[in-house]
């Protein structure tokens, strides 16, 4: 006979569908642990094929494998019936979080801690806490790699983040939050084992009870009812006080066999509600989604176990064997189901094998410059999504896989970091070559010889740029100092400038004014006093001032009327033009300034050695006419011009003896 029909009768609400319930078995009794998910994808890993057995060897494996799947079925049901909440995990969503940021794992935790029963996330808690601890453990490497490649000593290393603090408040949030719900829950398991032992002892006396068969019996019925609503009990204890109590309920029914007409109406009770269950259970056989079918073969079990008792002996044996075979073919569908999803992992492990060879050849190929480990670095963080994107990978080499990855983004963090390390030399010298400059600047920027001071300043700007990169802690702050330095003269510059541009521009004004009463100035007709009134007005036209250089054509205006004076005094192009230059010699004169003069030695030299060039290239032209009379006019134009650049030649001659004589 099946131990498993030595049971009690239960509730008769067998319609209620028991959430998720994972097979899994914990050792401790004070608290339920989440269900351990390779664990459970591994029942009836060495089921044999649905063969008939041709010898008593072949015979004791079936048996054995299928007393292996119902000891993960009893163990199941011990787990769930210590906490029925722990069964809602099923109905949680597990998401890719492997393929999360750690501010995605983060928002994930809290949600899940908010919306959930506690007693029913650790599974998702703990694979967030992996993620989440990989990720960052790759970055801590990387970090304390960077802190030795710059020099520093690895007993003071120390990183974190605000995302790390933030993870660690969450998960300690968790952490009080469950362990309370288990400490009151453990309060909870012994009472209500103590109330179960009661009851068993109460169910001991019904045989030795002073009573008519009628109120023994519904004394039982009580028992029962009350057995039922005793609530959960610790799971180490389970399977003891139910072999317990279902010893003492066969007990009293061998003792009902007085009374066969209220063990008969059980016995068909049960028959009835079991059959039922081998129905359901048929059913799920053919279910497509396995987890799901899984997960209510574990509630049938259930019901099988608490909820029915005994049928009668004829019937025992076959409707157990049934139940038993359907059982067997629901993992069989389960086992099938892993395979197929091992092939998926099989394939995510190929594409995570040929990232991580990937990483490997990146960081094989040498790179000298910063843009080339700048590309290099882009390329590495896109295969390192794409690894943690690429799914799950089968358990067995999941460790091994992970240890390559990180083996691979270190081996390249090194390379990058020695490139770095070197840089960071020449970043150094850089360094001082831009401090220097900054000194320069800071050390002229009040100087007031703009003259000198501003092609300095421009050459400096110009020498900044080409130095290169300098270590980025420094830099903003050495380019804010140089550049307010520069800009804190330059400034001075403008604002003289816009002042000086303001007397220009009223020295504009009056130079118009001055144009316009010169149209009507009348010579007296006396050479002497026309002349010195000239004379009078240039000088008044040059104590106006400089104008803007744009408006620079206003002098050639100027001028045009003082050749019409000048030619009303029959005075020669050489004396007018002396009389002019008399008042620039004035102006140099009192300027004092030597580079000006020599300036304008310079020019007068350049335009004399013009003007003989001119001399002689015409007095060549005339020797191709040596045969031509002399009243010709191409002849008679050459010498033309050979006479007025001749006079011209004698107004810069005089000009550079008076400029000689200052």
């Amino acid at each position: 006979m099946s131990t498993h029909d030595n049971l009690p009768e239960a509730d008769g609400n067998k319609d209620n569908k028991v959430e998720t319930i994972e097979a899994t078995v914990d050792n401790s009794a004070n608290e339920i642990s989440s269900a351990n998910a390779e664990q459970t994808d591994n029942i009836d890993n060495t089921a044999p094929e649905a063969v008939s057995p041709t010898n008593d060897e072949e015979m004791e494996k079936v048996d054995k494998n299928n007393d292996e799947i119902q000891a993960q079925m009893d163990n199941a049901v011990a787990e769930e019936s210590e906490d029925e909440g722990i069964s809602e995990k099923h109905d949680i969503e597990k998401k890719d979080y492997h393929a999360m940021s750690k501010e995605e794992l983060i928002k994930e935790l809290r949600l899940l801690i908010k919306n959930e029963k506690v007693q029913a996330i650790k599974e998702h808690v703990e694979e967030i806490k992996l993620e989440f601890n990989n990720k960052f453990n790759e970055e801590f490497e990387q970090k304390r790699e960077e802190f030795i490649a710059d020099g520093g000593n690895l007993i003071d290393f120390y990183y974190s983040t605000p995302v790390k603090k933030e993870f660690n408040s969450v998960y300690f949030d968790y952490k009080e939050k469950r362990n309370a719900f288990y400490q009151n829950l453990k309060k909870d398991l012994q009472a209500n084992l103590q109330k179960r032992l009661d009851l068993i002892e109460e169910l001991k006396g019904l045989l030795n009870a002073d009573e008519n068969i009628n109120s023994t019996y519904n004394h039982f019925k009580s028992i029962q009812e009350r057995w039922r609503n005793a609530g959960a009990i610790p799971r180490d204890k389970y399977n003891t006080v139910w072999n317990t109590y279902h010893h003492h309920t066969e007990n009293f029914y061998d003792f009902l066999h007085l009374n066969r007409e209220f063990r008969d109406l059980d016995f068909k009770h049960n028959l009835d509600q079991k059959l039922k269950i081998i129905e359901r259970a048929t059913e799920l056989a053919q279910e497509t989604d396995v987890n799901r079918a899984f997960r209510e073969l574990q509630l049938l079990h259930k019901m099988w176990k608490e909820d029915l008792g005994p049928v009668a002996k004829e019937y025992r044996e076959p409707i157990w064997e049934k139940f038993s075979a359907l059982t067997k073919q629901i993992h069989e569908n389960r086992q099938g189901y892993f395979r197929e999803q091992d092939k998926v992992y099989e394939k995510n492990l190929e594409v995570k094998t040929e990232i991580i060879n990937s990483i490997k050849e990146i960081a094989a190929k040498p790179s000298k410059s910063h843009n080339d480990w700048q590309q290099k670095i882009k390329e590495i963080e896109a295969l390192r999504e794409a690894f943690f994107k690429a799914g799950k990978v089968p358990s067995n080499v999941n460790e091994e896989t992970w240890t390559l990855f990180k083996t691979s983004i270190r081996d390249f963090n090194r390379e990058k970091n020695a490139f770095y390390k070197n840089l960071k030399k020449d970043q150094f010298e850089n360094l001082n070559k831009k401090l220097e400059l900054i000194k320069i600047a800071e050390d002229n920027k009040d100087n007031d010889d703009f003259s000198s001071t501003t092609p300095l300043m421009k050459k400096i700007q110009s020498d900044w740029k080409k130095i290169g990169h300098v270590p980025r802690k420094e830099s903003d702050k050495i380019w804010k100092r140089f550049k307010d330095a520069c800009n804190f003269y330059f400034d001075r510059i403008h604002a003289e400038r816009d002042e000086a541009n303001k007397e220009e521009t009223a020295a504009y004004e009056k130079k118009k004014q001055h144009i316009e009463a010169l149209k009507d100035l009348t010579l007296s007709g006396n050479p002497e006093s026309d002349l010195a009134t000239i004379k009078e007005n240039i000088a008044a036209w040059k104590e106006i001032g400089r104008v803007p250089f744009n408006k620079k054509s206003i002098e050639n205006d100027y001028n045009k009327i003082l050749d019409d004076l000048f030619g009303q005094l029959n005075m020669s192009r050489k004396e007018t033009e002396l009389i002019k230059y008399e008042n620039k010699l004035n102006a140099l004169s009192n300027q004092n300034d030597e580079r000006a003069i020599r300036n304008e030695q310079n020019f007068i030299r350049k335009k004399i050695e013009e003007v003989h060039n001119e001399i002689r290239q015409l007095e060549n032209n005339l020797q191709f006419f040596k045969n031509a009379k002399d009243d010709n006019p191409m002849v008679l134009d050459v010498k033309k011009n050979i006479a007025k650049h001749r006079e011209s030649l004698e107004v810069w001659k005089t000009k550079l003896n008076k400029l000689k004589a200052l």
